[in-house]
C-alpha cells in the first residue's frame, strides 16, 4: 500500500485516553457555578434527569442520540451540547453562571479527565518530519472549541489541520458524509488518506465505507471487541511506523 498524503485520527481512546466517564462527577462540577437552584436538587438529580432525556431520544428517534457507551455506534445524528445543556438545566430551574462552552469544559474535564495514548506524541511528530498531513473527525458532542482546546492543550506540538467534530457538522461516524467533509477539506481523494480510530463500528467500517484505508488502533480500547483479519490493527503507535517503513 502506498504511503498516505494525509492520516486522520479519532479523539477518544485513540489520540487520548479518558477515564471511564462519570456524568455526576461532571455535574457536580458544573452546579459549583451555579447561581440558582429553585428545587435544591443533587447533582445525583440532575443527571437522572439527563439520562432521562437520552432515554427519550433513543426510544422516539432510534438514529439519533447522545453519547451511550453501548450503542453509540447506532448514532448518526448528533444533538450537540449547545442544544441540550440549557434545556437540561434550565428545566430544573437552574441557573448557571457560565457559558455553554465553559459548562462543557468544566463537565468534561471533572467526567472524563484524558491523557495521551503512549507513544502519540512521537507519532505524530514522526509523521510531520515525514511530511504527512494530520487532521482529527471526532464523535463528541461538546462544543467544537472546547474539543480543540483539550487536543491542543495535550498534544500541542501537533500539527492538525482541522478538527471536525459531530457537534459542529450534525453527522457522525460511520456516516460517510463526515468523511467526505473531511477529505473535501483536505482536497485529496479517498485513496489518498488513512483513518485512525480505536471503535470498529464507527471508525473501522466508516472509513473503509468512505473509500479510506481503515487502520484499528486498539491501544487504549474500552469497548470488547473481535480481531478482524482483514484490517490492520495495532495495539501501538510504532506498530504504524514499522508498517508505513516495511
Amino acid at each position: 500500500m502506498k504511503i498516505p498524503k494525509m492520516i486522520l485520527f479519532d479523539y477518544g481512546q485513540t489520540l487520548i485516553a479518558e477515564q471511564k466517564f462519570d456524568g455526576v462527577k461532571g455535574t457536580e462540577a458544573v452546579l459549583q457555578y451555579a447561581t440558582r437552584n429553585k428545587y435544591h436538587l443533587s447533582a445525583e438529580q440532575v443527571q437522572a434527569k439527563a439520562n432521562e432525556i437520552k432515554r427519550e431520544y433513543m426510544e422516539e428517534m432510534h438514529s439519533i442520540g447522545r453519547f451511550d457507551p453501548e450503542k453509540r455506534h447506532l448514532f448518526q445524528i448528533e444533538i450537540p451540547n449547545t442544544m441540550f445543556t440549557p434545556y437540561l438545566y434550565e428545566s430544573q430551574g437552574i441557573e448557571i453562571a457560565l457559558s455553554n462552552s465553559e459548562i462543557d469544559t468544566v463537565f468534561w474535564n471533572a467526567a472524563a479527565p484524558g491523557v495521551p495514548t503512549e507513544g502519540i506524541q512521537d507519532f505524530l511528530g514522526y509523521l510531520k518530519n515525514k511530511g504527512i498531513r494530520t487532521g482529527v473527525i471526532s464523535n463528541i458532542s461538546y462544543a467544537p472549541s472546547v474539543v480543540a482546546e483539550r487536543i491542543n492543550r495535550l498534544l500541542p506540538e501537533n500539527a492538525f489541520e482541522f478538527i471536525i467534530t459531530s457537534s459542529n457538522y450534525i453527522f457522525r461516524k460511520p456516516n460517510k458524509r463526515i468523511f467526505d467533509l473531511a477529505l473535501e477539506k483536505a482536497g485529496l481523494e479517498p485513496d489518498e488518506v488513512w483513518y485512525i480510530g480505536d471503535q470498529y463500528e464507527c471508525d473501522v467500517k466508516g472509513a473503509l465505507n468512505a473509500g479510506l484505508l481503515p487502520i484499528w488502533y486498539i491501544g487504549a480500547i474500552d469497548l470488547p471487541y473481535t480481531e478482524d483479519i482483514n484490517i490492520l490493527t495495532v495495539k501501538t503507535w510504532n506498530e504504524i511506523e514499522r508498517y508505513m517503513e516495511g
